[in-house]
């Protein structure tokens, strides 16, 4: 139920991964038989990851993780645009830590960072862009929907400020990924962050998008792989299972939103009874299998432990930030309410749970509900 931290790997990548690991081993910049191979493997991948964000293949850039596609386009670009004395950059309040610590070090380098805060339900408006953009702007920074609340932001309506103003805009879409149908061109996107561990692929592979046209500094130099954007040698068994997880989490992902939610819903139906456990955020434009809730005068960390115990694994707060003891500055965000503030538990689904999984966890909770009331 932590589906948001990471997932399994599928049989169905592992297969696809398995040739890279073994057989075909080859550099892909050597120019023999098994490199050729393994290059044509990793242009493979590119189309099939392009393919699920109506990207172009020559605008997918291949990382290790989401927080480096952060770092890399966050700093990226706005090591160009300060040559432009542009040096503000806007973002909000509830970001990944990727992001806010990036801007963090930026501030130290002279940069300004906008916070944005977000309303009681984790969302802010395009119409707070407006408010703050400027031909300063060197960048803005929103993520498509946050990795513990789910709350889903009006990414496209931020894009069309953005475009307005002509300032590149940077979506960290490491949670959207696989639970929202994206389009990178209607949405107005610029730069995208994607990791390939939220989506059944390894951990270690990711992606960054940069649209076509965006200035964006490299992020290694070296012998000119990626484009000349990030230079070293490929992790070509992982790219390529990233691509092939790309394209079965993309290719109905109409109907596995639907489970998910269904899933999900009946969840929320069967333990929010909002005294002694409450919603975190809205359930309207959130992710399909996220379901936040805080535990009235409880640790969530605690919680988490004892449903460990049951063999439920889910998370207290983001998977990044775990073991500080301090409440989720999410959270912090949207709650004024003590009583709540550090008892927040996320569960995240996938497609892969069923419905018997769910009545044993709704079981679990009432078990540790008694238990805690008294």
């Amino acid at each position: 139920m932590d589906n948001a931290a990471t997932t399994n790997v599928t049989k169905e990548v592992l297969e696809e991964m398995r040739p890279y690991l073994i057989d075909n081993y080859g550099n892909p910049s050597a120019q023999y038989n098994i490199g050729v191979e393994a290059k044509k493997a990793i242009q493979k991948a590119r189309e099939r990851v392009a393919n699920g964000i109506r990207a172009r293949p020559e605008e997918i850039y291949f990382t290790s993780c989401g927080s480096e596609s952060d770092n890399w386009a966050i700093k990226g670009v706005c090591e160009k645009q300060r040559l432009k004395d542009k040096n503000k950059i806007i973002t909000t309040n509830i970001e990944h830590p990727a992001v806010l610590n990036t801007c963090k070090y930026l501030e130290k380098h002279g940069f300004e960072v906008i916070y944005i805060p977000v309303d009681k339900n984790g969302f802010i408006t395009a119409q707070q862009v407006e408010n703050v953009i400027d031909d300063d702007t060197a960048i803005v920074s929103v993520m498509y929907a946050n990795n513990e609340i789910g709350s889903i932001q009006p990414v496209s309506e931020i894009g069309v400020v953005c475009r307005r103003y002509g300032v590149p805009l940077h979506v960290d879409a490491v949670q959207a990924i696989g639970n929202v149908d994206i389009n990178v061109s209607e949405s107005n996107i610029d730069l995208m962050s994607i990791s390939g561990h939220k989506i059944h692929a390894p951990k270690g592979v990711g992606c960054l998008y940069i649209r076509n046209g965006i200035d964006c500094s490299p992020l290694i130099h070296g012998g000119g792989q990626e484009n000349g954007f990030r230079s070293g040698t490929e992790n070509v068994a992982s790219i390529v299972g990233f691509g092939k997880a790309m394209e079965t989490t993309t290719s109905d992902i109409k109907n596995k939103i639907d489970y998910v939610k269904n899933l999900r819903d009946y969840l929320l139906c069967n333990i929010v009874d909002g005294e002694f456990i409450k919603l975190n955020g809205s359930i309207e434009n959130r992710l399909c299998g996220n379901l936040n809730v805080s535990f009235k005068n409880c640790e969530g960390e605690s919680i988490a432990l004892q449903l460990a115990n049951y063999d439920i694994y889910v998370s207290a707060k983001s998977a990044c930030s775990a073991g500080n003891l301090e409440p989720s500055h999410v959270i912090k965000a949207i709650e004024k309410d003590e009583n709540y503030l550090y008892g927040s538990v996320r569960f995240s689904l996938n497609e892969h749970n069923t419905q018997e999984e769910i009545d044993y966890l709704i079981n679990t909770i009432k078990k540790l509900v008694i238990f805690n009331q008294r």
